[in-house]
């Protein structure tokens, strides 16, 4: 298993990426094994609320090279936990890379510990930072992403929150998130449905608008002669002949 689904504690299930070989990247395996956990999670009438985490110093490296999730099913799961009728929280103590902070975007609240650090790495290999916009766009300062995504530069904790990727940042993650964690449990599953619902509409209209045509993008861009050069110097660890 790639993923481990822990038993629930107080109405919070938590989700724990544990691909270790891999820094928790975004495989195939992944993406449906996630996707199955949040069904099963939203099922759960005894369930307040999931906890999105992580094991090792990165929360999600992005795509897996090796083994990339279909544009389809990344998709699906990004629009999965934005419509789940629970919140869906963010635990964050390492490393967000590419593909990783469209799963921050997804979810309704993110904390991050402030040694986290964050970058949109894709146009770096020759592809661009396309289905993870449908939940980045609405809900991030747009100069700022222009920055980050065309530069592919790492940026911290401080900057994530001031930005809208990150709630709240701070040294000990888990007491920012006790009262967070605390609320949703003291909410109705109704409340917190229906709350969610008006919060995630303008999300819900960008996937609606523009699914289509940017997992279009995607499955272009990936197999671009750029992107396989991209890919191949990632891998072997030099740098990609466009670099100047």
């Amino acid at each position: 298993m790639t993923l481990i689904a822990h038993p629930r504690s107080r109405g919070v299930r938590t989700l724990t990426l544990d691909s270790p070989h891999n820094r928790n990247a975004l495989s195939a395996a992944l993406v449906g094994e996630l996707a199955d956990a949040l069904t099963e999670a939203g099922k759960d009438d005894g369930v307040r609320a999931v906890l999105l985490t992580h094991s090792g110093n990165t929360f999600c490296a992005g795509a897996d090279l090796r083994d990339p999730p279909d544009p389809d099913a990344l998709v699906a799961l990004l629009r999965q936990i934005v419509e789940l009728p629970k919140p869906v929280v963010a635990r964050v103590t390492g490393h967000v890379r590419a593909g990783g902070l469209g799963l921050l975007a997804a979810c309704d609240i993110a904390v991050a510990s402030t040694g986290a650090g964050f970058a949109f790495t894709e146009v770096r290999i020759g592809v661009a930072p396309a289905v993870i916009s449908l939940p980045l766009l609405p809900r991030t300062d747009p100069r700022a992403l222009a920055r980050y995504y065309l530069t592919g530069e790492r940026f911290d904790a401080a900057e994530a929150v001031r930005i809208g990727l990150v709630t709240a940042a701070g040294d000990d993650v888990d007491a920012v998130l006790e009262p967070v964690l605390d609320g949703v449990r003291r909410a109705s599953p109704q409340g917190l449905a229906e709350t969610k619902r008006l919060l995630t509409a303008r999300v819900l209209e960008a996937f609606d608008r523009d699914a289509a045509d940017l997992t279009a993008l995607s499955a272009r861009l990936f197999s671009s002669p750029q992107a396989r050069e991209g890919m191949t110097a990632f891998l072997e660890r030099r740098d990609p002949e466009w670099v100047v």
